[in-house]
């Protein structure tokens, strides 16, 4: 099924203004082995992810955020929702890390954003409520 490219792009848009506060981001769709290999290169891990986040280091803009398509289709099937909103969803959590938002030590302080940023997106469930059922 083809993706819905409008919808996706104004999801972006929404996110940089609301989220960012208008600080620019690339998003890049691609796919399991794309993310294998940023994994394995940035952190170390060698197995393809969902979503992965890099800051920019020089501040022409907040970062970039790499998501992969395969991984988004196949967890969009186990949760019954659209390719669409489990895109959104991978975007909105890489978003928060681009703010400077770190789910492994902040004590819930992102958990607690990402529910309500998701809430008010009218989004399904978000990546940190998955993983604390």
């Amino acid at each position: 099924r083809k993706l819905g490219r409008a919808a996706i792009r104004a999801f972006h848009r929404r996110l940089q203004d609301e989220i960012t506060g208008g600080a620019q981001f690339t998003v890049l769709i691609t796919g399991d082995e794309d993310l294998r290999r940023l994994n394995l290169q940035f952190l170390g891990k060698d197995y393809a992810t969902d979503v992965l986040s890099f800051p920019s280091p020089d501040g022409s803009r907040i970062g970039e955020i790499a998501i992969s398509v395969e991984r988004a289709r196949e967890q969009a099937a186990e949760r019954g929702h659209t390719i669409e909103e489990e895109l959104s969803i991978l975007m909105l959590h890489g978003a928060l890390h681009l703010v400077g938002m770190d789910h492994e030590t902040d004590r819930g302080r992102m958990a607690r954003a990402e529910t309500q940023w998701r809430k008010r997106l009218g989004l399904p469930a978000g990546l940190i409520e998955r993983t604390k059922r």
